[in-house]
């Protein structure tokens, strides 16, 4: 796969797969015409680096094979996005657009442990107290943006609901999902359809000041 072109790289992992493009444009907040018209009509000319990075992160391969650079061999540290966003452990913070702010540096063996890709995380900063003891007020919280399947087991995520962003304790009922709070002083939200929450990845990490 190394001697083909990125566009072709990439159609051959998304037939390997049986995703669509759609679904896959989907996945990096684009719209459903997005991939398909970058392999077979070279719009845009170039994938965005983030969106090239969660396509990697996503099939397992190199970025290099996605028309990024290779990875340093033997770089042990890695950088994860943080951005200058506040996920609502409450009522809901409205976000407009995500604004990147920096790099984290993280040792590659402790996201190996995770079994997380730094091409698909980011660090943003938890409000608000629905989420306590297991998150508060201003920790900084890792999401991964690769992981957005809901199960009935469920999770913690970030999800934005009605155009608010905010994270919670999420589970898969049918085509239903379940939207709780760890704070019993907090009650459950009303079940809502799949198709009215947007899950933006699930909370793999978090980091906290020692009070």
């Amino acid at each position: 796969m190394d001697a083909i072109d990125p566009r072709s790289a990439l159609d051959a992992l998304v037939a390997d797969s049986g995703e669509s493009f759609a679904a896959l444009s989907r996945m990096l907040r684009r719209n459903d015409a997005y991939l398909q018209q970058y392999v077979k009509r070279g719009s845009p000319r170039v994938l965005a680096e983030r969106d090239r990075k969660l396509l990697a992160a996503y099939f397992g391969v190199d970025e290099s094979v996605l028309g990024g650079a290779a990875e340093a061999p033997g770089s042990s540290i890695v950088s994860v996005r943080r951005l200058d966003v506040a996920a609502s452990a409450g009522p809901g913070g409205l976000v407009e657009e995500d604004r990147a702010i920096g790099d984290a540096p993280f040792d590659r063996r402790l996201l190996d442990t995770l079994g997380i890709r730094a091409g698909t995380l980011a660090i943003i900063r938890a409000q608000g107290e629905s989420m306590v003891p297991l998150i508060e007020d201003g920790d900084q919280i890792m999401v991964d943006e690769g992981d957005r399947r809901v199960g009935v087991r469920g999770g913690v995520y970030v999800i934005r609901l009605d155009g608010a962003l905010m994270v919670k304790r999420v589970a898969r009922a049918g085509e239903q999902v379940a939207i709780t709070s760890d704070n019993p002083a907090f009650p459950a939200m009303p079940m809502r359809d799949t198709n009215e929450v947007e899950v933006v990845g699930r909370v793999v990490w978090l980091s906290r000041s020692l009070r």
